[in-house]
Formats: structure tokens, sequence, C-alpha cells
């Protein structure tokens, strides 16, 4: 029997993120319907992550519906995995970056109105949440990288809602200054929220929607999950004799 999937969301108060999470985990069993899914928040929604641990037996994978490195992954889900001292786990690396990542963030723009062929003057500033951890910057700037390029080198400037410089209005005010007239904001969110809202608002016109349920990111929730398990079939997790020794596997 296959381990059970467990898609850790961080949670929120926007009824349309919970929402999200169960469209997108609907994508996922489409796409592999004999898997055990199952979704998990670290705070503000239920079923808290503890809990859907608690309930299972056996095996199990945590694949993070998060963006990148940070304090929830690199402490906050091996800690959940670890007081689960009856599961054998694994924990998945963040969704991004990735170019599938990419790909949903590129058709966001075009929902929105983005040009395929934007002309010059135009430019990118991409949204994320933020974070002191030098690991999730950084993971920031390889996907505005990678956006840049499928936009086939338009600019893209990454921008947070807390913990890290620059906001987007002053990320939006810097290409301005800078001579760029058609800049868009790329909403760089699993799902919608106050941050979300809080970074659209700094668009001069064009907003995409956040990644949401988009193809793409369930294809890529599958593409984490096993890469888990084939570390794991490489390093097998020993089964747990008391607290148990999740594996994390990193990007």
């Amino acid at each position: 029997m296959q381990p059970t999937l467990v898609a850790v969301a961080h949670g929120s108060r926007d009824p349309r993120a919970l929402h999200t999470a169960l469209a997108l985990l609907e994508r996922v069993r489409d796409l592999r319907p004999r898997l055990d899914v199952r979704l998990g928040h670290i705070e503000l929604n239920e079923p808290l992550l503890d809990e859907v641990l608690g309930e299972l037996t056996g095996e199990a994978a945590l694949v993070p519906l998060l963006l990148g490195r940070g304090y929830h992954v690199k402490c906050d889900l091996p800690a959940a995995a670890g007081r689960a001292a009856h599961l054998r786990t694994r924990v998945a690396a963040p969704l991004g970056p990735h170019p599938l990542l990419v790909e949903a963030l590129y058709e966001r723009l075009l929902e929105a109105g983005w040009s395929p062929d934007p002309g010059p003057g135009a430019a990118v500033v991409l949204a994320a949440a933020g974070s002191r951890d030098p690991d999730a910057a950084a993971d920031t700037r390889r996907t505005a990288e990678l956006l840049s390029e499928r936009l086939g080198g338009v600019p893209v400037v990454p921008a947070y809602a807390s913990a890290a410089a620059p906001s987007a209005p002053e990320a939006v005010r810097a290409l301005a200054a800078r001579g760029y007239h058609r800049i868009a904001v790329a909403s760089y969110f699993a799902a919608h929220g106050r941050f979300a809202t809080q970074t659209a608002a700094a668009a001069p016109a064009l907003a995409a929607a956040p990644l949401g349920d988009h193809p793409a990111l369930a294809r890529l929730v599958l593409h984490r999950y096993d890469e888990a398990l084939a570390r794991a079939a490489a390093q097998p997790v020993a089964a747990a004799t008391g607290p148990a020794r999740p594996e994390l596997v990193s990007a």
C-alpha cells in the first residue's frame, strides 16, 4: 500500500483558502485515484496537521503546499512528523522553485490580461509572502529568474508582503522610476488571503490571481510526493520504535 499523501497548507482566515486547497487536492485525486490524499493545516484551519497524522497508520509523506524553504518547512513539519511516533514519515520539498510553478504563474498572468508579446516598458513584480530565512528569499529569487525566462526576458522583481524588502508598492515605484510603464503583479501565493489581497492592491493595472488549484500545481504535488518516496527508497526510513525520525527531502 502506498504511503498516504498528506498535503500541508498553512491555513488562513480567508475562507477561500480552504476551498482552494480542497479543490487542488481533488485535482490530485483525479490524477492518481488510488492514492489516499489528506489535507492538514499548520494553523488557523481544521483539520490541523497533528489531528490528521493521529488518524493515520503505516506510512505518510508530508507534502507542503508552501512555495519555498522557511521555518514551516524546516521546523514545523519535521516536528509534527516527529510527534506522530506511530507513523513512518518523510517530509517532501516545498513546491517551489520549479518550472511547473512558473507555468502556473505565467498562465495566471495571461488570464489577467498579460500580453504574450508585451513590448518594451513591461515588467512584473513577483509578490510573495516573505520570510527572514535566507533560503526562502533565495527560492523566491530563483522563481523570479525562471519567470523572467518564461516571459522572454521581461524583468521580474521579487517583492514581499512581510519580513523582507522590498514591498510590492516599493518594487512598483522602483520599476516606474527606471522607466517601466506596464507593470503587472504576479501573485506568488497558493491561495487568496490577506497577503495576496494586500500585494495585488499595489498593481498599477494588472494583478494576477493566486496560483490556486491550477492543474500544474496538482502535478507538482504528486512530483514532490514521488521525489520523497524515491529518496526514502534509496535511504529507507526505519520503523518507529519511539519518537519518529522523519526524513526531510530538500529540493
